[in-house]
């Protein structure tokens, strides 16, 4: 017997929430492991770019997006299309500066600390959500582009917003690496 066409299950609802959860029990479990909130900031951030250079193959072949032209460009497709595409929201873009190479994106809401309701007591210089931040980083350096990311606000140490930024460090020249004919 078949499913009727009309119902689909709501797996990214469900897959959301789960990895939501999960997320939190690492966190826990790397407190618990790591003394310093330095140390598990490191760590969070290196399994965010593990995730990020595998996750830019993913969002390539799902997506149409054309080469971009400008760090606005780039900055304006991760907001509106990657974190759309794999969080569900679409953050702010600002430009922090006259050579248009530093931006921040502003998340009115944070999928990943959605059940937090703060940080754990002796813990206010962990980057709760550090992940975000090495899985952009990770993305944008299979892409041949160099990048500082971090977090620059976060409402789970009291700010108004959390917002994070990102500082394009140089453009990969392709001139470089074009083959001769």
């Amino acid at each position: 017997m078949s499913r009727p066409a009309h119902r689909r299950p709501e797996y990214h609802k469900i897959n959301k929430d789960l990895f939501v959860l999960t997320y939190g029990a690492l966190v826990a479990q790397l407190c618990k492991d790591y003394e310093k909130d330095e140390d598990v900031n490191k760590y969070l951030d290196k399994m965010g770019y593990g995730v990020g250079t595998r996750l830019v193959e993913n969002f390539l072949a799902r997506t149409c997006v054309r080469r971009c032209h400008s760090y606005s460009e780039i900055t304006d497709i991760i907001a509106q299309v990657a974190f759309k595409m794999y969080l569900g929201i679409t953050p702010s873009v600002t430009c922090n500066n006259a050579s248009r190479n530093e931006f921040s994106l502003i998340l009115d809401k944070n999928p990943l600390s959605e059940f937090v309701e703060e940080l754990p007591a002796g813990r206010s210089s962990l980057c709760y959500c550090n992940l975000l931040c090495g899985i952009i980083r990770g993305a944008l350096e299979m892409v041949h582009l160099a990048a500082d990311v971090t977090f620059l606000q976060d409402r789970l140490k009291g700010d108004s917003v959390t917002e994070i930024g990102i500082t394009f460090l140089k453009k990969h020249d392709e001139k470089k690496h074009r083959w001769k004919k």
